[in-house]
């Protein structure tokens, strides 16, 4: 009978491998497939925006079509092949039994979390320039009102609200990336990434990556990205701090995990 998904124990070491390639990749790679990364998780983002932006459906409802078509983005960042920060946050595994030291890890982080920034950023830009968000305050149309709503409210988040957001997020955008590694169909992949990121979005929680087109695109609609560019790290730094947190408790919360770093404790 032919095996549809890894068993637990093959899943740490598949993760352990995958960040091992991750640790030892070119900077310049690194970097371009973080801009890839970018422009997925922002045509996610934007295809969720478009479905939000006309109708009268129940916001719980709309919420869950949000959720269900941005899940577009991490099918195409895990199956085609991109670098995605908050799914890096998965190679402390790797750091943590000693395959590669600290340093690499954090590098892989910077330039990737610098590449999913730049990808972001261009596509907003582009989206931008095809007249969909309309020109003007007179002119903007519902997609355009609503990119710059969803930035505003970005934006307005207390520290500790958008820190315990990115938590949450992150929990499940790494259990997403876990699922779809388990999986040896391309079929399983997609249903495994699917209901995480679903669950997410659905409940409103707050994902780094995603920020950076979503903040991005609602003030460029308005002409005010250089202007208002430091603003969106309000969002940003604590989002990103809460996706790293959010992805560690999942690899140190894990009873192998335990064992290894507290071999005297009783599993």
């Amino acid at each position: 009978m032919e095996r549809l998904f890894l068993s637990p124990p093959e899943i740490s070491r598949e993760l352990a491998r995958l960040g091992s390639n991750k640790a030892e990749t070119r900077a310049l790679d690194l970097f371009f497939l973080g801009i890839l990364a970018g422009i997925y998780i922002g045509l996610g983002a934007h295809t969720a925006l478009t479905v939000s932006s006309g109708g009268t459906l129940d916001a719980g409802l709309t919420r869950f079509l949000s959720g269900s078509v941005f899940s577009l983005g991490l099918i195409l960042v895990l199956i085609p092949g991109a670098e995605l920060f908050t799914g890096n946050i998965l190679m402390t595994i790797g750091l943590l039994t000693r395959r590669y030291p600290a340093g690499k890890m954090l590098r892989n982080w910077l330039i990737v979390y610098a590449g999913n920034l730049a990808g972001s950023i261009f596509l907003a830009w582009l989206i931008k320039q095809t007249g969909l968000f309309g020109y003007g305050p007179e002119a903007y149309t519902p997609l355009g009102n609503l990119a710059i709503s969803v930035a505003e409210k970005k934006m307005a988040l207390t520290w500790a609200e958008a820190f315990s957001r990115g938590i949450l997020c992150n929990m499940l955008v790494c259990l997403a990336v876990i699922m779809a590694i388990s999986s040896l169909t391309v079929s399983g992949k997609i249903l495994g990434i699917y209901f995480p990121i679903m669950a997410f979005v659905t409940c409103g929680y707050e994902h780094s990556i995603a920020n950076m087109y979503f903040i991005p695109a609602g003030l460029l609609v308005q002409g005010q990205l250089l202007s208002n560019f430091g603003a969106m790290w309000k969002n940003l730094i604590p989002v990103t701090l809460g996706n790293i947190i959010g992805g560690l408790v999942l690899v140190l919360f894990h009873p192998r995990m335990l064992k290894r770093l507290f071999p005297s404790v009783r599993q």
